[in-house]
């Protein structure tokens, strides 16, 4: 089989990672301040916590906490901040993930701080004049300024890379809480979370940082405000409560630590392998891709441009679905993509795909030019058959 639907779950994984989950599940339960072998489990965690910081160059790594992945860690954010005055708006992109939409359209934070909208190109684009009208369209509307703005670092759908610079130059200008998708990009693509003076960013573990499902995360800067998604025991402090002083504990309940342990050794991995050696091979793969794609006649290319391209691209058939275009690679070459939105509506109304979604091909460090060559040969026979 080949694999090409990295962007939902990387797999292959490093050994180092199936053996580092398997020694944890062999090894003695560990519970965090709940007993004498807390030790294991607190090493776990803390490293963790460190490796992540720095490849992420979070300097505060503390404040990184664990959750079961983006989808709770963005509904915990969105559903715990405070957004400001009421009637502020919060600015989200077209090219943000269902993690991020539905919490916005269906949580309270909807009822005090409506949600504005940043269009984007046909290729995910973000721009610094789209975020200007956007702003300036919510402030004239609602009489305030807004108070956040959310934006997807790398596309899942697109593969493009906003240029996160500008995002975060344009966030402290307008007084704006900055809070970063970084799902599809940590572990491939460099994130610079200090240096773009991000308030929060929200991360996955089973994607490019190579560990497990179930794991992920979020980091939060000293001195936001943010109440709590879940309470329950952590081990310390038992006798207490309430949170009387807003020193909440995110990270309650049994923790993850077989999942934990497998990021850790995701993430060493990727800093032993070199984050700038993946990225290049990455984006070798990506231009094999492209390149072989653009020779098809019959294909619609729907990634990012040369120059901000990650290791996702979305495509379509003349003449096929989408659906069937990945059960005819599946069933009849062996070749594993993925069909339709990738939870992420919005970005297709962009791309004029919102009716039947696109194939998405996503590679890994573990892809080989040989997975490429095949797949092209694959999608040439299936578009000449589409000519006949």
């Amino acid at each position: 089989m080949i694999y090409l639907n990295n962007g939902a779950t990387s797999w292959p994984k490093p050994s180092c990672v199936y053996e580092a989950v398997q020694a944890c599940l062999t090894g003695t339960p560990a519970s965090q301040f709940r007993g004498g072998s807390d030790i294991l489990k607190k090493d776990a965690e803390e490293l963790c916590r460190e490796k992540l910081g720095k490849l992420l160059n979070i300097g505060d790594y503390q404040r990184i906490f664990f959750t079961s992945g983006a989808t709770e860690s963005m509904n915990t954010l969105l559903c715990g901040l405070d957004f400001g005055e009421e009637g502020q708006a919060v600015l989200a992109t077209q090219t943000e993930h269902n993690s991020v939409l539905r919490p916005l359209m269906n949580q309270s934070v909807k009822n005090t701080h409506p949600v504005w909208l940043v269009p984007c190109g046909n290729d995910g684009a973000i721009t610094e004049q789209a975020l200007e009208n956007t702003l300036k369209k919510a402030t004239k509307t609602t009489g305030k300024k807004p108070s956040a703005m959310i934006i997807n670092h790398c596309s899942n759908v697109t593969g493009y890379i906003q240029d996160m610079k500008m995002a975060a130059d344009f966030a402290e200008k307008n007084n704006l809480l900055l809070i970063a998708d970084i799902s599809q990009s940590a572990g491939c693509i460099p994130v610079d979370v200090d240096g773009w003076n991000a308030d929060a960013v929200v991360f996955t573990g089973h994607k490019s940082l190579l560990g497990i499902q179930g794991t992920g995360g979020f980091y939060i800067r000293e001195g936001i405000s943010l109440k709590p998604l879940k309470y329950g025991g952590t081990g310390r402090n038992s006798q207490q409560l309430t949170y009387e002083n807003g020193d909440y504990e995110y990270e309650v309940g049994t923790q993850n630590i077989p999942g934990i342990t497998g990021l850790l050794a995701g993430t060493e991995y990727i800093l032993q392998t070199g984050l700038d050696r993946i990225q290049k091979k990455e984006e070798m793969l990506m231009e094999l891709l492209y390149e072989g794609l653009k020779k098809i006649d019959g294909i619609q290319i729907y990634g990012s441009p040369e120059g901000r391209r990650g290791p996702v691209l979305s495509m379509d058939f003349d003449g096929l679905k989408a659906s069937d275009a990945a059960y005819i690679l599946e069933s009849g070459y062996g070749i594993t993509v993925r069909a339709g939105l990738h939870c992420s509506p919005l970005i297709h109304q962009a791309m004029g795909t919102e009716n039947g979604g696109t194939v998405r091909v996503s590679i890994s460090w573990f892809t080989g030019e040989k997975d490429i060559q095949a797949f092209l040969t694959a999608a040439g026979q299936i578009a000449a058959s589409l000519k006949r």
